[in-house]
């Protein structure tokens, strides 16, 4: 171990120690608590608000708020915190992130610093990966919440807008990360205060932490509008790719995943558009589509980074192997993909709203996290997220045995030995969980074991509750389950088998609801008839499946402990020791080993020269299996080049991003401020002001003499912005001065503006404000949003003429919305100066949101509004000046 290694051991400890401090103190007023009748302990929660109300912060409360928790959770769930337990929820409270093994009960640990929290009446969110396991949480720990007094909600997909605000009214709320992202981005959509479902962003845990706020981080949050570009020119482009030879037409840069046309791939192109220069700024939307055709032929393979189903592109997820069912690819991926694949191509969409992750949960006035590995992106979550990473201990010793990788020289070579140490391992009755990073991997795998007649269960691309089901079995005797890397994450292998997963499949045979299946294992009484006979049933074959289970488990541990293999290292050490963890939990025994081929995208990518000199030397073998000390450290580096890389990656989105999020920061404020219905005519004269004087500047800055300035024009030009015509005149000019001319302007425009509110009252005129203000923002921000989208796809090619994209786009970002904010304050005036009296003025939503479909997307989660296909007949909108059936519609 290096000297800084030893360096932040001892300082881990430390702080541990410092925590475990903490820890005795609540422990030391357990007894307390004990003694308490129901109804005393119950009211601690009115006791704890009380003293907040009195100046007593939470941090006052935390010793005494997590030993009620402790007992609470005895007398309802059955379960008492551990210590290490403890230390874990002081952690979350404190705003870091809890780096806890898995089976040490994460669920639990967060109940004391969420209850905590939840005290101040502002709320807790508590995020998790996926809607299943949002509601499972929520059910369990419902429980123990509800029974000291507070409310507890969920976010989940499909619910709405009514039922959303119910849950975030609640003193707790779970959800996923796009549920409550994009509740923020559509109640900034919406027109009313009262469509405002989200409060305010207090405190929030989020479970898994690594792979919500690191893996999932490079995809912003979108909601999109249907857009007017045709859809034919990516057939077009299609065609023309598949016209192309590699290397000579293109280059396609594995490393940095990317593919682009050589000099003699551009000529072709200005032939095959008949264009003069491809590269030209007006052949910037060919060349797009070029690009994304080369893509979608080179770098997006079928069945591995997605799949056909019912004539439709879905993505597979690459950290969990799962079909993302309603995600887009953006960009106009995901069109190029369909035209490649012979598809009904979609039509591109346009950017209403975005926000990246980092910058939605960096508004949380205080984040926390909890996660089996984050210690290895320590780095990531200080810079962008303020937060340290602080390593538990386990409840008992880890027994589980990590074996060193073996490494193969072919593909086939190494899935021949993984075949055997299963087949070994299975006729031993040791359970065995394959890990692979593709569905591809996981076919062929399965497909090998059928012919060997091994009997497994295979996993990649399940409904969540079966996936849950299917992991929390593969402890079972003798189980074989291939499940890609991720999958299940969240759900415990209990060895010999979780039987209450069993005891509840079996009810629901029976006829059984889940909602019924949730109140049988709940401690609370329900005085009603129907669950009581569940509940009964359900405690008989539990006791009857826990009697087998039980035996299980002891011939599981003889067997050696549940078995771990992964197929192929992931790009990050975090996703393979994620894998690791699933084995040896709460000290029970297990096994790990990699197995790895040369062959692999990792090792074939980013490995050194020297492991293929080492290999060449040794004269390896396919079904030879190699073990050194520079291939091991080869491994490990290749993975750290890639998590570099990736950082890169997140790092580059989120300095684009911060520069919308200024601006984003800005519209929303004076959006809400103008929603909870202050009086805006301060605004609005400032805006009347600001465009006289931007006008006045205008026709008078060409010269010092009065006589010089162009009036005329002036004039013209006021009419046309907001004043009625005539209203202005300028005399005696010699003795004119820029700040008379500005003020003769303001009186007349503030007159005719307080005569138009004298003609109808106070009260509706702040109203019409309001409404035509949010009327032209929303446009004029949905407009900005995607031109902004524009200038950063095109300013990547800044850096050929050694220009900083990114600053390049801050400073041409900064003066295209001082030009909105401009645009703004002239069109609001100009509506407010130009509407009659007798016109009715509502709100009018600019994009309906209640009938936005959620959808995700690589590189951005999006959801989307769809619009209609250019019809056959009409204009081709590719400019062509043919019909579209003739044009680019004529292989659609």
């Amino acid at each position: 171990m290096s000297f800084l290694e030893d360096l932040f051991g001892f300082s881990g400890k430390r702080e541990i120690k410092k925590i475990e401090k903490i820890v005795d103190k609540i422990d030391a007023i357990e007894s307390k608590f004990e003694s308490m009748s129901e109804e005393e302990l119950k009211n601690m929660t009115n006791v704890f608000k009380e003293r907040l109300r009195n100046g007593e912060t939470v941090d006052d409360l935390l010793v005494e708020a997590f030993a009620v928790t402790r007992e609470a959770s005895k007398r309802v769930l059955g379960m008492r915190h551990y210590r290490v337990q403890l230390i874990g929820g002081i952690v979350l409270h404190q705003g870091r992130i809890a780096e806890m093994k898995t089976g040490e009960g994460k669920t639990l640990v967060a109940t004391a610093p969420v209850y905590l929290n939840a005290l101040t009446g502002d709320g807790v969110h508590v995020i998790t990966v996926n809607d299943y396991l949002a509601k499972r949480d929520k059910e369990w720990m419902a429980k123990l919440y509800e029974y000291m007094g507070l409310s507890v909600g969920v976010i989940v997909h499909g619910q709405t807008p009514e039922e959303r605000k119910m849950q975030y009214d609640c003193d707790i709320t779970y959800g996923t990360n796009n549920e409550f992202g994009f509740d923020y981005l559509r109640d900034n959509m919406v027109i009313h205060k009262e469509q405002m479902v989200q409060k305010k962003l207090n405190f929030v845990i989020v479970d898994e932490v690594d792979s919500i706020l690191i893996d999932e981080a490079r995809t912003p949050l979108i909601i999109s509008g249907a857009g007017d570009k045709s859809t034919g020119l990516y057939f077009a482009a299609d065609q023309f790719v598949k016209m192309l030879k590699n290397e000579e037409d293109y280059v396609v840069d594995e490393k940095a995943n990317s593919v682009s046309l050589t000099e003699e791939g551009i000529q072709k192109g200005e032939k095959f558009f008949a264009v003069e220069n491809l590269t030209d700024m007006s052949n910037m939307e060919i060349y797009h589509h070029i690009n994304q055709a080369l893509k979608a032929h080179n770098q997006m393979k079928k069945d591995v980074d997605y799949v056909i189903k019912d004539g439709e592109i879905v993505i597979v997820d690459e950290f969990t192997g799962r079909l993302m069912f309603g995600r887009r690819y953006s960009d106009g991926l995901h069109q190029a993909i369909e035209a490649k694949e012979s598809l009904k191509v979609q039509r591109e969409s346009k950017t209403l709203a975005t926000i990246t992750f980092q910058n939605y949960f960096r508004m949380y006035k205080k984040i926390s996290g909890m996660t089996g590995t984050a210690k290895t992106e320590e780095e990531e979550f200080r810079s962008i997220y303020g937060m340290d990473v602080v390593q538990i201990p386990t409840n008992k010793p880890i027994q589980r045995q990590d074996v060193s990788d073996s490494i193969y020289r072919t593909v086939n070579g190494k899935f021949k030995a993984v075949v055997r140490e299963i087949e070994e391992r299975h006729n031993n009755n040791q359970p065995v969980l394959v890990g692979t990073i593709s569905i591809e991997n996981s076919e062929i795998l399965s497909t090998m074991l059928k012919k060997k007649g091994i009997p497994h269960n295979i996993l990649n691309a399940k409904q969540h509750e079966k996936e849950a089901e299917i992991v929390s079995q593969a402890g079972k005797l003798g189980a074989v389950t291939i499940a890609t890397n991720m999958a299940g994450r969240g759900t415990d292998i209990i060895l010999g088998g979780n039987p209450e997963f069993l005891a509840k499949k079996e009810l629901k045979k029976k006829g059984y609801t889940d909602e019924v299946l949730a109140l049988v294992t709940s401690p609370i009484e329900v005085d009603d008839e129907y669950v009581q006979m569940a509940k009964n049933e359900y405690n008989k074959i539990y006791s009857q499946i826990k009697e087998i289970t039980d035996k299980e488990q002891r011939d599981v541990l003889n067997a050696g402990g549940l078995c771990i293999i992964g197929t192929e290292r992931h790009e990050s050490r975090r996703i393979d020791n994620q894998l690791r963890g699933r084995a040896g939990r709460q000290g029970d025994p297990g096994v790990s080993r990699f197995y790895i081929t040369l062959e692999d995208d990792l090792m074939r990518l980013f490995g050194s020269e020297k492991i293929m000199g080492v290999v060449d030397k040794l004269g390896m073998e396919e079904d030879m299996p190699i073990e050194h000390k520079i291939l091991s450290k080869s491994i490990e580096g290749a993975q750290k080049k890639v998590e570099g890389k990736n950082f890169s990656i997140r790092k580059h989105v989120l300095q684009y991003d911060d520069v919308m999020n200024k601006q984003r920061e800005i519209i929303y404020k004076e959006r809400r401020s103008v929603l909870q219905g202050e009086n805006i005519k301060e605004n609005i004269t400032n805006m009347i002001k600001n465009t006289v004087d931007s006008s006045v500047m205008l026709y008078t800055a060409d010269s010092d003499y009065p006589e010089e300035w162009d009036l005329e024009g002036l004039k013209e030009h006021l009419y046309n912005t907001f004043l009625p015509k005539g209203c202005i005149e300028f005399n005696n000019i010699e003795e004119l001065d820029r700040d008379k001319i500005k003020e003769d302007i303001m009186d007349t425009a503030l007159n005719i503006y307080n005569k138009k509110e004298n003609e109808i009252d106070s009260e509706r005129m702040r109203e019409i404000e309001r409404v035509i203000l949010l009327q032209v923002v929303d446009t004029k921000w949905m407009d900005h949003i995607d031109a902004m989208e524009q200038l950063r796809q095109g300013i990547g090619l800044r850096a050929i003429g050694q220009e900083d994209p990114v600053r390049a786009y801050q400073f041409e970002g900064f003066d295209m919305f001082e030009e909105m904010i401009k645009s703004i304050q002239e069109e609001t005036i100009k509506y407010l100066y130009n509407f009659t009296v007798e016109e009715k003025i509502e709100r009018k939503q600019v994009v309906d949101i209640d009938n936005l479909s959620t959808a995700s997307d690589e590189p951005g989660n999006k959801t989307v509004v769809k619009g209609e296909e250019t019809g056959r007949n009409e204009a081709c909108p590719c400019g062509s000046g043919k019909k579209y059936k003739k044009c680019c519609g004529r292989n659609v």
